[in-house]
């Protein structure tokens, strides 16, 4: 690799970002703050970057898997951290960003590729069989996670004991492990484009490919540990507009999934409807079914009590975003309606969150 090529901003900001954390800077002042969100937002489209030349090298579906899996591994490892450092004030933190992330994949990034790749091709395509795969996979693992706390009775309340933990942990990890033998060996088929004209980029060589995977891990790790540095920043804020303290969660939520999501409006607008739908719906997939098991044993580990199930409301919300979702995938292409009743959907749930 060229030189030049090191002076790139997509490897200019991961190297700033992560002496500035170092620096201690943040959390210090207003301009500081701000310092941190620049390079915050350059990590973020560097991540993204980085994402597409492995995707371009191993090719789909496993690109997009490499990118839902590192991102759900530091979305967990920031929930751990905030659940060991919060006790039992984070008995809904593990909940409540889980959830969050599964509304804003299945409303926001989703939505939003529908509309824009409407807006530009009118209809975009991609297999049926692809998105009942993964709906099949994700509604099972949302209602056993999400829904069912609230109907048993072997404890009182929104919470799972220790061997129904054990179980749903594994149930989780079942459904998720022959998921990926499905997309990857049985049915690859299913989610990869159909169209021939997927590869228009170059493809990057071995160096290349190492370095954007190493840089994407860099990437996400101080994205996250910024949006953990900037929380109580971000705390103050919500405290000062009056709104609940649960839209914390939401917005770090969304920061975390923006590499992914803005990978996935990219793909849309390049008319590769397929690969946005394997990574929206491959990282909901992978943030329920991979941090439910890993925050239960954290759970367990140091007898923090957990709450799972969603009160009345948010499982309405949920309910209608799954169906929403389903219709508008059923037919094997989009239109700018399906789009704009997902976003409807999202502004809902971000409105009641502020506005219980």
């Amino acid at each position: 690799m060229k030189l030049k090529e090191f002076l790139h901003y997509t490897y200019v900001f991961p190297v700033l970002a992560v002496l500035y954390y170092l620096s201690g800077l943040m959390g210090t002042g207003v301009v500081f703050d701000v310092i941190a969100g620049v390079l915050l937002t350059g990590s973020v489209l560097s991540a993204v970057h980085h994402a597409e030349v492995v995707a371009h090298r191993v090719g789909e579906p496993y690109g997009t898997i490499i990118l839902a899996l590192c991102i759900t591994i530091i979305e967990v490892a920031l929930i751990i951290s905030l659940m060991v450092a919060g006790g039992e004030q984070a008995i809904t933190l593990a909940r409540d960003t889980v959830f969050a992330a599964v509304m804003i994949i299945l409303n926001g990034i989703i939505g939003i590729c529908v509309l824009v790749g409407g807006v530009k091709y009118f209809e975009q395509f991609f297999a049926r069989t692809s998105a009942t795969t993964y709906l099949v996979s994700i509604v099972s693992i949302l209602v056993i996670t999400l829904v069912l706390p609230n109907f048993t009775s072997s404890v009182n309340g929104p919470y799972y004991n220790n061997a129904q933990l054990i179980f749903v942990s594994i149930a989780c990890l079942v459904i998720y492990g022959v998921f990926l033998m499905v997309q990857t060996v049985r049915h690859r088929s299913y989610f990869v484009p159909a169209d021939g004209n997927a590869e228009e980029h170059f493809i990057p060589n071995k160096t290349q490919t190492v370095v954007s995977f190493f840089l994407l891990v860099v990437c996400l790790i101080v994205v996250v540990l910024m949006a953990k540095g900037l929380s109580k920043t971000i705390e103050d804020m919500v405290q000062s507009m009056g709104a609940p303290k649960s839209l914390v969660g939401v917005i770090i939520a969304g920061v975390v999934l923006l590499p992914e999501g803005l990978a996935a409006i990219r793909a849309a607008r390049n008319n590769q409807f397929q690969s946005s739908l394997n990574l929206a719906l491959g990282s909901a997939l992978a943030s329920i079914g991979l941090s439910i098991p890993a925050i239960s044993a954290v759970s367990i580990m140091y007898d923090i009590p957990l709450v799972l199930g969603l009160d009345k409301k948010d499982i309405i919300l949920l309910t209608l975003s799954v169906f929403i979702v389903m219709l508008s995938l059923s037919r094997g292409k989009t239109n700018i309606l399906y789009g704009t009743v997902l976003l409807v959907n999202l502004a809902a749930y971000i409105f009641t969150v502020i506005v219980p």
